[in-house]
């Protein structure tokens, strides 16, 4: 028995354009138990939510029954390098044989050239390796055809089977009758030669766009060195349990996420968060699971492991974000739906009417063979997911880890970003710089009842206080009937008596009066620090001031921010004073103080009342509400909390200066969508036309057809190539190499185009002899 909104994704086999996805989508959704089902095409992936009762193998025989090949994602890896291979033999054995086959006929159907002696021999010879590349290079189009009839939902794989039989049929036909009409055994063996080596390439490039998951789990390591009692043992990885220590050398990586009990060392966490400079790390301080040890010996105690660690949650966003699809989608849903049915319905009309126009249903067939051909379905199916997972992975790499293409989308589209600023724009690490007492208190008297209080919470703020009480030696009671006020304060029973911390406005509330304390408030305040105000038994006690220093690249950000057109506002829970400082120094637009969490979350729907796009940056406790109203919601983690499965967008290692660069990388992202739609869309609305009018050879059009697939694929590459462009756009220092136009997303398209070439050459050899083929 499965849990509620447990999800699940499987490795989808035989997809083979964005018709397929609404089949297996179809066919998922309709499995009672399933809450949603989001198939990925680029990805080959399907991620299914599922309810009560349902588990992973109801869903692989629905997917099976539509005609599919399903397997959970970790349990098909071997099955789908064992296809690939097979497929790769295929292609390769179909390839040798396709390529005479189409020269002889060639020469036979265009020049008259019988190149194996009579021209009897020659059509039986071109039968013989025509219908052996028929079988090499088609049956995976023949396959995947039948289910999709069966169920009257045809596909690509339905065009291309359609259009080579019907050449191969009638060419066989002419030869066994001995019949006076030209051969077209060249026309179905190369549009399945080039159809075939698109979907090769596809399957590249696939694999190249995907690579971020590979790299962030080829960090993990195989074995760990654990330590039992004196002794160090080596052991597998998924032997370890939380609590074990275990020690890591320089030169290994850190096997699991941890605190280090001994040692120290500079550790590189370039390949999680993209920062390439090591960071120190001691006794007491966390580390990630990846990260590289570069000096010391260090002892670790483990805090997580399996699929609890950071590296692992990373991957499983990354994936999920690269599986998931775009609003924009919707668009090429809509055409998949009606697309193959409107081309055959084409072919037919051109079929018929070249056929009583012209009087020559040979030419006719010609004709509706290279529309069926052309049309490429496939290149919308890929135009928007291989650009996510090329974008989302990229954003990884960089630490930057978007959580779904509806994020990624929004993202592009930010007009304001509320900044909340402890912990975002400081660093989030306060230290208590003075203590204030009223008249008639002594200064460790209030240390001691505020840190017996501040014990008892989290909020960076109430650490620095326990430090510094530690600090001076001094010592604090116990607390009791402890209460957290929600972006106000705290409150407790300290040895009997009535302890209250907060803000000026939650004093004001209480009716507690600051006798005296204006000057000292003003003072401090002037000065940019974050005060917090005691009260014992009703009366004011004293000042607690607080020092958070401004991030290095705070203002930097900002004005990055500022140039790309977004709007910067500061929403805090601070007094104004301190926050008008920062903003001044920061140069943003607009602050609001002294905000609680429900006026925040005000803020955010008065802006996007407003019409504004809102994206709200915070660290997700007290902007729990805003970050759920806000459009995009960008959690500053620092690679070790549950930050990274709460947010829209995390930011590692809390680097505000990557927000422009996310907002950049999705911009760059929705701009490379649209351009791959815009060509899929243009390509068949040209091309389609241009066949129908008979202007089109369909070996040309099965080239042509392949490599607008692969183009769109390239394209999506190209994201990476622009990878210096938007760090140093959005004001960050780029120390990795130039990035170029790679022999992966060039390879396909200069690999198809020579073949085009090469095969196409005697083409227009032999039709400068006879050039009335062209009709």
């Amino acid at each position: 028995m499965t849990s509620p909104d447990r999800a699940v994704t499987l490795r989808i086999g035989g997809m083979t354009c964005a018709s397929c996805v609404r089949r297996v989508e179809r066919a998922l959704n309709r499995v009672e138990g399933v809450d949603e089902a989001s198939v990925n095409f680029a990805s080959a992936t399907a991620r299914v939510s599922l309810g009560e009762g349902i588990g992973a193998d109801d869903l692989v025989q629905a997917v099976e029954r539509a005609g599919y090949d399903a397997a959970e994602l970790d349990a098909s890896a071997d099955t789908t390098d064992e296809d690939a291979r097979a497929r790769l033999a295929a292609l390769i054995a179909g390839g040798v044989l396709a390529v005479p086959v189409i020269i002889a006929s060639m020469a036979m159907d265009i020049a008259g050239l019988a190149l194996f002696g009579s021209e009897q021999v020659t059509g039986w010879l071109l039968l013989s390796g025509a219908a052996i590349v028929q079988g090499l290079l088609g049956w995976r189009f023949y396959r995947a055809s039948w289910p999709a009839l069966r169920a009257l939902t045809p596909n690509m794989d339905v065009l291309v089977a359609l259009g080579t039989t019907v050449a191969f049929v009638f060419s066989a036909w002419v030869v066994l009758f001995d019949r006076s009409e030209s051969m077209f055994f060249d026309v179905s063996a190369a549009v399945l030669l080039f159809v075939s080596l698109g979907r090769f390439f596809e399957d590249r490039a696939r694999a190249s766009a995907g690579g971020a998951i590979r790299a962030l789990l080829g960090l993990t390591a195989k074995s760990v060195n654990v330590l039992r009692g004196e002794n160090e043992e080596a052991v597998p990885v998924e032997a370890v349990a939380v609590g074990d220590v275990f020690r890591v050398r320089p030169g290994e990586r850190v096997a699991l996420d941890g605190v280090i009990r001994a040692g120290r060392s500079a550790l590189d966490e370039s390949l999680l968060t993209g920062e390439s400079m090591p960071v120190e790390r001691g006794p007491g301080e966390a580390v990630v699971g990846g990260a590289l040890n570069q000096q010391g010996v260090l002892e670790v105690e483990a805090t997580a492991v399996g699929e609890d660690t950071v590296l692992q949650r990373m991957a499983a966003l990354v994936a999920e974000a690269q599986g998931s699809r775009a609003p924009v989608e919707r668009v090429v849903d809509a055409v998949a739906a009606v697309f193959v049915p409107i081309v055959l319905v084409l072919a037919l009309g051109t079929f018929l009417g070249w056929g009583f126009l012209d009087d020559s249903f040979v030419r006719a067939m010609v004709f509706s063979v290279a529309v069926l051909v052309i049309a490429c379905p496939c290149a919308l199916g890929l135009a928007t997911p291989t650009a996510i997972i090329a974008g989302t992975g990229m954003g990884a790499e960089r630490g930057i880890l978007i959580r779904n293409a509806e994020a990624l989308e929004m993202a592009a589209r930010i007009d304001a970003v509320v900044l909340d600023k402890t912990g975002t724009l400081t660093e989030g690490r306060p230290e208590l710089v003075e203590v204030a007492p009223a008249e008639g208190v002594g200064e460790e008297e209030v240390l001691a009842l505020a840190a017996a209080v501040e014990t008892l919470s989290e909020h960076p703020l109430s650490a620095a206080v326990v430090e510094a009480a530690e600090a001076r030696g001094v010592v604090a009671g116990t607390a009791e009937g402890f209460e957290a006020l929600p972006g106000a304060g705290l409150t407790a029973e300290v040895g009997g008596r009535t302890v209250l911390i907060g803000t000026r406005r939650l004093f004001e509330e209480q009716g507690v009066t600051l006798d005296g304390a204006e000057a000292t408030l003003a003072r401090l305040e002037g000065e940019g620090r974050t005060v917090a105000l005691v009260a014992v038994d009703g009366a004011y006690a004293g000042t607690l001031a607080f020092a958070d220093p401004l991030k290095a690249n705070a203002a930097r950000a900002v004005a990055t921010l500022r140039s790309l057109g977004v709007r910067t506002i500061m929403a805090t829970g601070d007094n104004e004073r301190s926050a008008i400082a920062a903003a001044a120094a920061l140069g943003i637009d607009e602050v609001h103080a002294g905000l609680r969490p429900e006026e925040k979350l005000a803020l955010v729907r008065d802006l996007q009342g407003e019409g504004l796009r809102v994206a709200v940056a915070g660290d997700g406790i007290n902007d729990a509400a805003a970050l759920a109203q806000a459009d995009v919601s960008i959690a500053m983690s620092t690679g070790a909390d549950a930050a990274i499965e709460a947010s829209d967008v995390t930011l590692l290692h809390g680097d505000v200066a990557k927000m422009a660069e996310a907002i950049l990388l999705s911009r760059a992202t929705l701009r490379t969508i649209r351009q791959n739609l815009g060509w899929a869309f243009g390509y068949n609305v040209i091309a389609i036309p241009i066949a129908m009018a008979g202007l089109l050879n369909p070996i040309v059009a099965g080239g042509a057809m392949a490599l607008s697939s692969v183009s769109v694929m390239a394209n999506s590459l190209r994201l990476r190539t622009q990878r210096r462009r938007i760090v140093e756009a959005s004001g960050n220092d780029y120390e990795g190499p130039r990035e170029r136009f790679t022999s992966m997303n060039r390879g396909p398209l200069l690999a198809l185009a020579s073949m085009v070439v090469v095969l196409l050459a005697p083409f227009v050899a032999f039709t400068g002899i006879d050039r009335s083929w062209w009709g």
